[in-house]
């Protein structure tokens, strides 16, 4: 069985009162990308500043590696690493010497400390421009600079706010790519928090949704889809012309249907007790229509986002951006 590495019980939050959040109970394991999915005032931000020992919680315990989080604050940050949205660097100065300035904080120094550095610009793939100036760096290159800075201290645990935010696609997928290994190949435990639902579904092994301090749903993003479905088939992409009332009718006619909702740009969401594909093409065929689409649709994170808000008949704001599957940020 996988080691858990954070583990909270009873986690709850209050400011006077509003309880930011509410009896969580989590278990992250080592070695996993676990991704906190929801609108900002959803307890990410709180749950981690609690983990970190930035603030106490009202209720609750949270610990990592055993150490708790509130009353061994030292024990905690020293094995666990923390990657702002932004990232801050001394801009007048190169990547080297801001690298060299953290290590010095951490305690290391002489030529462990530059064999750390070369090696950890090369791993970041930052090797070529570790002796330029920050101020020159592009978004997506502090935000690598920033994961090296946070891996000059060898962290167990690695928290990260919204990493890609902001990053243009090449940058996104180097960066992706450098957080994956550092979970596959390193075995460090990572947790993320983030909107951008596309870039989470490709690295995390499990995700668990925030609505209003509470945690509604968690779990591997197959498993919370099929928990969706219940006992029901899969969610079928129907399109076909003429896309008439007609099309709809015999659509809403058939036997065991479950679902049928119009699907963004036009055609169909289908989902009956079992498979519907074998007799909804020989339907279709036969009453003369020209299939365009017929498909089943894959664990998409975004839909599964919108439906755990709306089982919780959650009061906040739903993303409209389905194509890109990023959640509007609050001001």
């Amino acid at each position: 069985m996988a080691e858990i590495i954070i583990e909270t019980h009873g986690l709850t939050k209050r400011y006077d009162t509003v309880t930011a959040v509410d009896q969580l109970d989590l278990s992250i394991h080592r070695g996993e990308v676990f991704g906190l999915l929801g609108p900002n005032g959803a307890g990410k931000t709180t749950t981690t500043l609690m983990l970190l020992g930035l603030t106490e919680p009202t209720e609750g315990t949270a610990a990592i590696a055993g150490h708790d989080c509130t009353r061994e604050p030292l024990a905690v940050k020293r094995m666990v690493g923390y990657l702002p949205d932004n990232v801050g660097f001394y801009t007048d100065m190169t990547g080297r010497e801001n690298l060299r300035f953290t290590g010095r904080l951490n305690g290391l120094s002489g030529d462990a400390l530059e064999a750390r550095i070369d090696g950890l610009l090369r791993r970041v793939g930052l090797e070529e421009a570790g002796d330029r100036k920050t101020g020159t760096y592009s978004r997506g290159m502090r935000q690598r600079l920033g994961i090296a800075d946070v891996l000059i201290k060898d962290p167990r645990v690695i928290i990260m706010d919204e990493p890609t935010l902001g990053i243009d696609p090449e940058g996104m997928r180097d960066l992706l790519t450098l957080i994956r290994h550092l979970s596959t190949q390193d075995q460090r435990t990572i947790l993320l928090s983030s909107h951008q639902l596309q870039q989470v579904q490709q690295i995390c092994d499990r995700v668990g949704i925030f609505v209003e301090g509470r945690l509604i749903a968690c779990g591997p993003i197959a498993q919370l889809a099929k928990e969706l479905r219940g006992d029901g088939g899969p969610i079928l992409e129907v399109a076909a012309t003429p896309n008439d009332e007609t099309l709809k009718t015999l659509l809403e006619g058939l036997d065991g249907l479950r679902q049928l909702r119009p699907m963004d740009g036009g055609g169909w969401l289908v989902q009956g007790e079992a498979d519907l594909r074998p007799v909804l093409a020989r339907l279709l065929l036969e009453r003369g229509y020209d299939i365009q689409r017929l498909c089943q649709r894959s664990d998409d994170l975004d839909e599964i986002y919108h439906n755990y808000f709306e089982k919780a008949g959650a009061s906040h704001d739903l993303p409209t951006d389905k194509k890109r599957g990023i959640l509007r940020r609050r001001a």
